[in-house]
């Protein structure tokens, strides 16, 4: 089967879950660290998987990191991640590092596993140590399940101000047989990732040494979820996990096998698909914006102009306010930092072209509002500098946005 083939392959699956791929199952309590919310929760596999991650760049790295760091070095592989929301365990010193090996040691002990196949995750208030009484005992709680329930259970325990889950799955065909990746994410603010509070936990029952799926996840990555942002903050907690436990039996998958492109293509769209989601739930947001960069030098140059474009609060606030002021888009690709010639380029709002080769066009303004009010608006960029593309997701910046960070901790 050519590689072209097999991307026809690839299903999206309605609603497929973290636990939709063979051998996997999770579970989510509330243990008290919220007033009524599950705030603890656990994605188990049945038997050791290969893993990758990344983590963010923010140099004040949560004490969680560090743990998972320390269990995946020692033989690249997780069984367990153990996620609890209200607190991040975030700039908490010797303590907080303490408390994290404590989280993964009781989990441990919980599933009957050695400590380093336990990850550990936390998201929400920085600078406040975990209630560690709490902690342990909610973590005798869980009891994973393969179900729908036991998924969504995990998915509402690790949200924090997410006004609704993030999941995706999609199946591919290796080898003749279906293998098949599933996701889950939280991420509502501080989202500006570089590897939001965001964390995205993948599984998949593919066959592949973490080597490799560590590659592909770094390559993914900076497709997906280094590619949205909400307000322009790099958390301190930032993490993607993706375990693969072989389950669904086919060859070992590498950059040279037939099915690999099919492969790589189904755990990006997984990792699109929730980063779009983390970044349309931006906290108070109404619209997800996607900006479109063609025609640039490098692929680089168009992602880094695509992210300064929807990054920008005027560009954000026009767009909630449905002026289509296309001047705010020239000046972020202006000040992006890549070498552009500003005397050719074209700039539309979808399909209403209002700066065409540098030189301003008449537009329907009534039309450009409306399209503006929509829950989904495309801004396209075209710079004529050569073929390379590049994408990048953001979201509305609305007063509710102030309201809640204006409040976060009360």
């Amino acid at each position: 089967m050519t590689a072209k083939k097999s991307l026809l392959d690839i299903k999206k699956i309605e609603n497929g879950t973290i636990v939709s791929p063979k051998g996997f199952s999770a579970a989510g309590i509330h243990a008290g660290l919220r007033y009524e919310k599950k705030d603890i929760g656990v994605i188990m596999s049945d038997v050791p998987a290969n893993c990758a991650a990344v983590y963010t760049l923010n140099t004040f790295q949560a004490a969680p990191l560090y743990v998972t760091k320390d269990s995946i070095s020692q033989e690249q592989k997780l069984q367990a991640v153990v996620v609890n929301s209200a607190c991040a365990n975030a700039c908490t010193g010797e303590q907080g590092l303490k408390d994290a090996y404590e989280m993964r040691d009781t989990s441990a002990e919980q599933f009957q596993i050695p400590a380093h196949y336990v990850a550990v995750a936390s998201t929400g208030v920085i600078g406040e140590l975990l209630n560690m009484k709490k902690i342990n005992a909610g973590i005798k709680q869980l009891q994973p399940a393969n179900t729908k329930e036991g998924a969504e259970a995990f998915q509402t325990a690790i949200l924090t101000t997410d006004t609704v889950m993030k999941t995706a799955c999609y199946e591919v065909v290796v080898d003749g047989k279906t293998v098949t990746i599933g996701g889950a994410a939280k991420g509502s603010g501080m989202i500006h990732p570089n590897m939001a509070t965001m964390l995205g936990f993948v599984t998949t029952d593919a066959n592949i040494e973490s080597i490799v799926l560590q590659d592909a996840l770094r390559s993914i990555t900076n497709k997906s979820f280094n590619q949205i942002t909400v307000d322009g903050d790099t958390s301190t907690n930032d993490m993607v996990l993706v375990l693969a436990n072989g389950k669904a039996e086919n060859e070992m998958l590498t950059v040279n096998h037939s099915d690999w492109n099919a492969f790589y293509e189904a755990l990006r769209l997984v990792c699109e698909d929730l980063a779009k989601q983390i970044a349309r739930d931006g906290e108070g947001a109404t619209k997800l914006i996607e900006v479109n960069v063609e025609g640039a030098a490098t692929n680089e140059d168009a992602n880094t102009i695509a992210k300064q474009i929807v990054g920008s609060s005027l560009v954000k606030t026009a767009v909630y306010g449905a002026d289509a002021n296309w001047g705010r888009i020239i000046c972020a690709v202006g000040y992006s930092g890549v070498k552009i010639n500003p005397n050719d380029i074209t700039v539309a709002l979808g399909d209403i072209v209002m700066l065409q080769n540098s030189q301003p066009q008449a537009f329907d303004e009534e039309a450009a509002k409306n399209y503006l009010q929509q829950e989904h608006v495309a801004l396209n960029v075209f710079l004529n500098e050569g073929t390379a593309k590049g994408k990048a997701w953001g979201c509305d910046l609305t007063y509710d946005y102030v309201k809640i960070n204006a409040s976060y901790r009360t």
